[in-house]
């Protein structure tokens, strides 16, 4: 009986820090927001580089290798 009970109150308690969570949570203000979506940008363009840099390395590597005719 008493597993039955530990069973039953974990959707409670789950529920209980969702709403905790949920509570605490505060949407970004502008500059936040600015701030967030700059690092975002940056990401990208850095991943982009490094999969050009990438690309353009493997391509000569792949022919010598493969012996392009």
């Amino acid at each position: 009986m008493e597993n039955v009970k530990a069973v039953a109150d974990v959707p409670q308690e789950f529920v209980k820090d969702g709403m905790q969570f949920l509570n605490r949570c505060t949407k970004p203000d502008k500059r936040e927001f600015i701030k967030i979506s700059q690092a975002v940008g940056v990401g990208f363009i850095i991943m982009g580089v490094i999969g050009y840099i990438v690309k353009l390395v493997h391509i000569p590597v792949n022919n010598i290798l493969v012996g392009g005719s």
